[in-house]
């Protein structure tokens, strides 16, 4: 066996096992939604605020994270937040209050806080700096599939247990890797005490005052929310009341957003490399992706519904465009903020999708059901709507704070001479 393809099985594998599950817990509920609705009596805006939970915590975690990743290192990081992800899927399937489900969500959103920031490092520590973007790729794909395995096999899963049963199940096998973690994936060197909470804040503080971040951090923030918070529940009932699929059309339309969603982590990287070869700033091409998945949502508010497969299609492909925009931020800054410029802009993407998935829950509450088991049409095109306008005062002041600040300008006056750009870091 090569030294690469050990790395590979003993380094890769474990992590973008990790962060395929993060993804799948993400995405579950939009499958699982017409049983969670119906088992646990609850309405729309408490399906949002308990799925939404997940993102609040994972959000909370971002900051802290970078220093427990300094001191303690990677592996044991991860393996330790899965078994926190591990007990919230048990909670989460034994729950029986509204408190329970949101305590139990809550702590899985927390627990897969680390899959891909501790992924990033280790790839740093085991693999050459030539090797990143292309291995990075690929651990955005591994999310992606887990993404996919949150449609068709939990689907096929419901015909022999339940929801709660599929929550079991995934407590299991969030077990299993995060034992993986602990035992295959080696230790390198003693872990390292790193910078202090301090520190960490210090820099922090540098990303958070700088203009260039604050120009390119909402519309960035709001894209990639507006992803999640769709994405991850509201999709399936849209595609439901809104597009009327039956469950089974809806569960294979729910794959290939997913399937998009892979393609677009992998194709639209590989483009914007393309083009910055070429010339053509990384951050003129995430904003295009990001006005074109502004343009798939429009399409989804006025398009007859025989458009719908090619506007989903696109709209799972172009929403990854906010991937690109962190490593335009990333090069930006220096080398030595770039983990807080990443878990900065999480720390608002996550807020953000918490915020937007259950205001949506909110919005379709305040709408009459046409029905037993349905959702108002009305209301998800309402929700839908506010979140494709806030994009769209994003990148109104994107335009507008560009036009009175030309160049991106972080705060270079505390950088070292030597110190230079970080290369691209991606999200989540």
């Amino acid at each position: 066996m090569t030294p690469l393809s050990a790395l590979l099985l003993r380094v890769f594998a474990p992590f973008a096992a990790g962060y395929f599950l993060s993804f799948l817990y993400r995405a579950v509920n939009a499958v699982l939604a017409p049983e969670l609705l119906r088992d646990l009596a609850i309405g729309p805006s408490s399906l949002g605020l308990l799925t939404a939970a997940y993102f609040i915590a994972f959000a909370s975690f971002q900051l802290p994270l970078g220093v427990l990743l300094d001191r303690f290192g990677p592996r044991r990081v991860e393996a330790l937040l899965l078994l926190v992800a591990a007990l919230g899927a048990f909670c989460f399937a034994r729950a029986d209050s509204m408190a329970e489900l949101i305590l139990g969500r809550a702590l899985i959103g927390l627990g897969v806080s680390a899959c891909l920031m501790a992924a990033f490092k280790a790839y740093t520590q085991w693999f050459a700096a030539e090797q990143w973007p292309l291995i990075n790729g690929f651990q955005m794909a591994a999310g992606g599939l887990g993404a996919l395995a949150a449609t068709s096999p939990v689907q096929w899963l419901l015909q022999w247990t339940d929801w709660r049963g599929v929550f079991v199940g995934l407590a299991l096998c969030t077990l299993a890797v995060s034992a993986l973690v602990l035992l295959v994936v080696p230790e390198r060197g003693a872990a390292a005490k790193g910078e202090t909470f301090a520190d960490q804040a210090r820099g922090v503080a540098i990303v958070f005052t700088d203009r260039g971040f604050w120009r390119i951090a909402p519309l960035t923030a709001l894209s990639q929310a507006s992803l999640f918070a769709v994405q991850g529940l509201w999709a399936g009932p849209w595609l439901k009341n809104v597009n009327h699929l039956d469950p089974p059309a809806v569960v294979q339309m729910l794959f290939w957003i997913a399937l998009a969603m892979v393609a677009g982590f992998i194709g639209l990287g590989a483009l914007a490399k393309h083009l910055q070869q070429r010339g053509v700033p990384v951050l003129v091409s995430a904003v295009a992706g990001m006005v074109l998945f502004m343009a798939a949502q429009l399409l989804l508010l006025i398009a007859p519904p025989r458009w719908a497969t090619p506007i989903w299609l696109g709209f799972g492909f172009f929403g990854t465009s906010g991937i690109i925009a962190y490593a335009a931020l990333s090069q930006s800054f220096p080398a030595r903020l770039a983990g807080r410029v990443t878990t900065a802009i999480n720390l608002l993407v996550f807020v953000a999708a918490f915020a937007g998935q259950w205001a949506i829950g909110v919005i379709v509450g305040w709408q009459p059901a046409a029905g037993p088991g349905q959702l108002a049409a009305s209301g998800l095109r309402t929700g839908f709507a506010v979140l494709l306008l806030c994009q769209i005062c994003a990148l109104i002041w994107f335009v507008s704070a560009g036009r009175r600040n030309r160049s991106i300008d972080p705060v270079h006056q505390e950088l070292p001479p030597n110190d230079g750009p970080a290369g691209p870091v991606f999200p989540k």
